[in-house]
């Protein structure tokens, strides 16, 4: 059977990208591929260090190639988008020169204030193909002169129940309480004070279960001090609380960050029939266009009356149908299959 190298900083683990790749991995092994995943951190096949974003330095060519084999094909997932490691980066890209490789696009560094003065990436091969997960990045490639294809991020449209009772007593909150939770990892632009903003005017107890990244540890510290709501900070780790127990447990899921480059958590909410309140940051607009009703996280007190609203169950039911449509593992494999079929890489 043809393998599939899958490569990315960190796999497997809690992160957008990781839950993604997976699925990817899923969708390639139906499709005929033996996957094997390599990464610098994370419950990986080959662990290789210098691709973790922390490294200090970079993996030797010969290692990253021996790492990636003989495979048929290659997936990289953001490591040639983000200079989160732009010697790794750099290491990569000269390993799969010529080979057959998807780079998977996440977050290319315009998009990032803090990136955008970095113009090496992406970078581009004649054998390669980009895939994009929303139709505004997509429309920025092709300005910068590379080819891109959407494949928008695919969701098990079947998802496990989760114990509500349970986690709530795990949390130390009773069945009264209004939980409101912002299933993100604690960076700055999350926005965590409009989060804690509407709990604190919905009268709720806010929860974040995601682990400070960026240096954000210190400010996220001093922001939950001074919160003006009760704050939970118990982690989601696959084993005590998993995120179908976060979903099960709250009555609102907050996602008011300033970018995305997808926002996984509105589309999973709709799938379980939790209501959920977005900002207006590009893409999130991008998906209304399909038609989902979010109220604005800018907007509390619209927030509040669309929870009130006679009209919630109906907009939870088309939220749920358009999740469906859109967003499913079929439509993402299907989406996958075409590309390989166009680039003559199917098995």
């Amino acid at each position: 059977m043809p393998g599939c190298a899958m490569v990315s900083f960190r796999l497997g683990l809690a992160d957008g990208v990781s839950v993604v790749a997976d699925h990817w991995a899923r969708a390639l092994e139906r499709l005929g591929f033996v996957v094997t995943t390599v990464a610098g951190e994370g419950p990986v096949d080959r662990l290789v260090p210098g691709l973790a974003i922390d490294a200090t330095a970079p993996p030797e060519p010969e290692e990253l190639a021996a790492s990636v084999g003989d495979a048929d094909l290659v997936v990289v997932e953001n490591l040639l988008s983000i200079p989160l490691n732009l010697p790794a980066s750099r290491t990569l890209a000269e390993v799969l020169r010529g080979r057959p490789t998807i780079c998977h696009h996440h977050d290319p560094p315009w998009q990032r204030d803090r990136f955008a003065h970095v113009d090496e990436l992406p970078i581009d091969d004649p054998n390669w193909r980009h895939v994009t997960i929303n139709r505004l990045t997509e429309s920025q490639f092709v300005e910068r002169g590379i080819d891109a294809t959407t494949i928008y991020n695919g969701f098990d449209t079947d998802p496990p129940r989760g114990r509500r009772r349970a986690t709530r007593s795990r949390l130390g909150i009773d069945n009264t309480a209004f939980l409101v939770a912002h299933p993100v990892r604690a960076i700055e632009r999350k926005n965590v004070p409009q989060a804690l903003n509407v709990t604190a005017h919905l009268g709720g107890v806010y929860w974040i279960p995601g682990q400070a990244e960026e240096g954000y540890g210190p400010t996220l510290d001093r922001i939950l001090a001074r919160a003006s709501c009760p704050v939970r900070r118990h982690p989601v780790d696959g084993l005590d609380i998993t995120m179908a127990d976060l979903y099960a447990a709250c009555d609102l899921v907050v996602f008011p960050s300033t970018w995305e480059g997808f926002g996984n958590p509105p589309i999973e909410a709709a799938l379980v029939g939790k209501p959920v309140a977005v900002a207006h940051y590009p893409v999130a607009d991008e998906l209304r266009r399909l038609g989902f009703r979010w109220p604005d996280t800018a907007e509390p007190e619209g927030i509040k009356r669309a929870l009130e609203s006679a009209d919630l169950t109906e907009d939870l039911e088309t939220n749920c149908a358009l999740a469906l449509e859109h967003f499913s593992l079929e439509a993402m494999s299907a989406g996958i299959e075409r590309l390989l079929d166009r680039a003559g890489w199917l098995p």
